[in-house]
């Protein structure tokens, strides 16, 4: 029979096991712990020194206990991807229909799509600028906003982007329904069918999907899950092939979760200018960053127009309201005419409930608590993996966003994995369709901006099994 302060170290433990306690994070204190649990204070620190014997926490001189070490081991992350480097149609995006429409599932565990379930974002917050809106501006709300779209939001996205490092003025931005009709209406104008795009490997699929229906070439370049595209590697590309333009996510890209460390942001805008090449910049995860100081945009160190930066508030504020922007740079007058032939306008009535909720200062509140959420999620994922997964499997270790990529044993099927997971209502993302040539076949990407729970837990070790299974069966 097991000692009450040995229940009460257990029950820390799956605590730490859960995420409500990161590595790093200071315990409650024994008061504080004594309520908790309805146990004296002895009783609390016998179970913290049982902890502290196992290694799981640690004291700190008159600061209290910290959570030392992971639970278990955390799994190396993936090599330098090392793509095929020659232009090539993208095919086999097919697959991704299927995850989208799984998103409309209720009782699909949700792994596959990069999509925040509603717990990690302001919805009520939301709800309450879109009801405040549809009395205030009840006239406007029947009329389109063409291009460059709402006065109040732009002017509030511009002074957001010297979170970026860029100085921008509101006449700079066009309003875009999300960062995927920024990205396209950007392919759009600067290439044409048969051009070459260079590319992340593996990239976001979004972006394949773009280059596929508008009839372009994709060129892969290798990328670290660590410092993202290299640029050595792009520099050979650009010798050998007549690239059109560079599509990339320097910031926590999806679905590697890496980030381009300044200097060599700096050195791919001087690459990119010795071949009088544009650069598009996705930057939808560069408010997600997990330390507080946001990490610059590729913009912030463009000074020749060059840039055209995209982004959107689908993974930080509301997916379903559609609201991005693009930043074309010399390129304004084009991009602002094809938005217009493509979609006329972006809906109105999110414009105004998003340009209010941001003059209201919610969206900095917002994202001090979401960032946390995101590091938390990210954390017990990989965990997960560590301890559900093939010892084999390598995971990558994000600062930023909410994906991880894993690096399955080279006998695992991810297409089959997924076809199995699908069967068992779990949608994940498999590898191949991150990339134009179907690479990464025992690759998968995860989405942890879902809740912790039993569902999910669950969920993590049948994956996890079937992992297993097609390992030894291979």
């Amino acid at each position: 029979m097991h000692k009450l302060y040995e229940i009460i170290a257990r029950q820390l433990a799956e605590r730490i096991d859960q995420g409500l306690y990161l590595p790093g994070d200071r315990l409650p204190g024994v008061r504080k712990l004594s309520e908790q649990f309805g146990v004296s204070i002895s009783t609390v620190v016998q179970a913290q020194r049982l902890l502290e014997d196992e290694g799981r926490i640690e004291a700190r001189p008159r600061s209290g206990y910290y959570v030392r070490t992971q639970p278990w081991p955390v799994p190396n992350p993936p090599a330098l991807s090392r793509p095929a480097t020659k232009p090539t149609p993208v095919t086999g995006q097919e697959l991704v229909l299927r995850l989208v429409q799984a998103t409309n599932e209720t009782d699909f565990v949700q792994l596959g799509t990069a999509v925040p379930h509603s717990n990690f974002l302001p919805t009520r917050a939301i709800q309450r600028s879109l009801s405040s809106i549809a009395r205030k501006y009840s006239h406007e709300l029947s009329t389109y906003q063409f291009p460059p779209g709402n006065p109040e939001l732009r002017r509030q996205i511009a002074r957001r982007m010297a979170e970026a490092g860029c100085q921008t003025h509101p006449d700079d931005i066009i309003i875009t329904s999300g960062c995927q009709e920024a990205l396209t209406l950007c392919l759009q104008t600067i290439a044409k069918p048969g051009d070459i795009i260079a590319i992340e490997s593996p990239a976001f699929y979004g972006l394949l999907q773009a280059i596929e229906v508008l009839g372009m070439k994709a060129l892969e370049i290798p990328t670290d899950p660590h410092t993202g595209i290299s640029l050595a590697a792009l520099s050979l590309a650009l010798e050998k092939w007549p690239v059109k333009t560079c599509a990339l996510v320097p910031n926590f890209s999806n679905p590697l979760g890496c980030i381009m460390p300044d200097e060599n942001k700096q050195a791919l805008l001087d690459l990119l200018a010795q071949y009088d090449i544009p650069l598009i910049e996705d930057d939808i995860y560069g408010d997600l960053g997990f330390t507080a100081k946001r990490p610059r945009a590729v913009n912030a160190f463009n000074h020749n127009e060059r840039v055209l930066y995209c982004s959107s508030f689908s993974k930080s504020l509301s997916p379903g309201l559609r609201i991005g922007w693009v930043i074309p740079g010399k390129y304004r007058e084009k991009i602002e005419y094809r938005k217009y032939v493509t979609s006329l306008a972006t809906p109105t009535l999110p414009q105004y409930a998003i340009a209010d909720f941001l003059q209201q200062g919610g969206y900095d509140r917002h994202l001090r608590q979401v960032r946390r959420d995101y590091q938390r999620q990210v954390s017990v994922m990989i965990r997960a993996v560590g301890k559900y997964f093939p010892q084999e499997t390598r995971v990558t270790q994000p600062q930023g966003g909410f994906v991880i990529w894993i690096e399955l044993p080279k006998k695992v099927d991810s297409l089959q994995l997924c076809q199995q997971a699908l069967a068992q209502r779990i949608s994940i993302a498999p590898g191949q369709i991150f990339s134009a040539t179907q690479k990464y076949r025992n690759f998968i990407r995860l989405n942890c901006a879902q809740p912790w729970n039993e569902a999910l837990e669950k969920a993590m070790i049948t994956l996890g099994r079937m992992a297993h299974e097609l390992n030894k069966a291979a």
